[in-house]
Order: C-alpha cells, then sequence, then structure tokens
C-alpha cells in the first residue's frame, strides 16, 4: 500500500497535544494537579485557606494548561521541520519506506515500539519519544486505513 501526504497544522498541533496527554508522567502530573485545584477549591468554600493560596493554585493549574495545550504543540511544530513535507509512504510485508524529495529512508516493522491512533493520525512509536505522524487523510478511503490498522497490530509487538 502505498499513501501520499503532507500535513495541515491544526491537525499536527491536535495530534502533538494527544502526543503529549497520553505520556504517562504527563497524566500523572496533571491528575495530582487537578486533584490539588479540587482540595484547594474546597478548602477554599470551608474558609480552610485564604483567598491567596487558592489563586496561587487555580494559576498554576492555568499555566499547566496552557502549556500542555497551547505552548508545547506550538514549539514542536515550529522547531520539526518534517511538518513542512510532503511525503510518500509504502507500507510492505517487512519493511515500511518514506520518501520526498531529499531521499527516502526504510525500517522494518520491528524498529517500531508502540503505535497509538488519534482521529487523525497514527502515531508510530520507535522509542517512548521519538515518533512519526501518519496522516488518515493521505489514504483513499476507510478501507486503506482498516489495512493499515490491522498490519499494525499485527506487524508491531509492543516492547
Amino acid at each position: 500500500m502505498t499513501i501520499h501526504f503532507g500535513y495541515e497544522k491544526p491537525q499536527v498541533l491536535q495530534a502533538l497535544r494527544y502526543h503529549f496527554i497520553s505520556r504517562p508522567e504527563i497524566k500523572t502530573m496533571l491528575i495530582v494537579v487537578n486533584v490539588f485545584a479540587l482540595i484547594s477549591i474546597t478548602l477554599y468554600g470551608f474558609h480552610k485557606i485564604t483567598a491567596t493560596a487558592f489563586l496561587v493554585g487555580s494559576g498554576l493549574w492555568i499555566v499547566l494548561m496552557i502549556s500542555f495545550w497551547f505552548i508545547m504543540p506550538l514549539m514542536v511544530y515550529k522547531r520539526a521541520e518534517t511538518f513542512q513535507h510532503s511525503f510518500t509512504m509504502r507500507f510492505e510485508p517487512d519493511v515500511f519506506i518514506l520518501s520526498h524529495e531529499r531521499g527516502s529512508r526504510t525500517w522494518s516493522w520491528e524498529s517500531l515500539s508502540n503505535f497509538i491512533e488519534s482521529p487523525h493520525f497514527f502515531h508510530l512509536y520507535f522509542d517512548s519519544r521519538s515518533f512519526f505522524l501518519v496522516p488518515k487523510n493521505g489514504f483513499r478511503d476507510r478501507d486503506e486505513i482498516f489495512e493499515l490498522r490491522q498490519m499494525l497490530k499485527e506487524k508491531v509487538k509492543k516492547k
């Protein structure tokens, strides 16, 4: 199967948000901060803490949400030259090949440690921080998307 694709900024930003929020350490931190925010509003409601302490906790929550939702995805998008190119990708039984005007690269399926699927992309992970986004809008139809999904389930063994 061969697909051709480029990247659309809003979809890439959403995929990067999905990536950040799915990281275990960030999930844990968000849960802790949200529990802290709920406890602080409860304590403020019972007049156990001052308004200043409540506002500091709320400010922390707002800063974290803004950084994970807007700042980090924008920083990654602006730094990564990848999102400015158009690509061709071939999925074969033993390998997958990524090509663009400057050259191509071949990987075996064993080089992938994991994959996840978001609304607009397949996230192909080489390790916990290195991944490649394959846009679903590069496929001709839903059947090709289903075919790649099945191929990924079969070929990518979680490490």
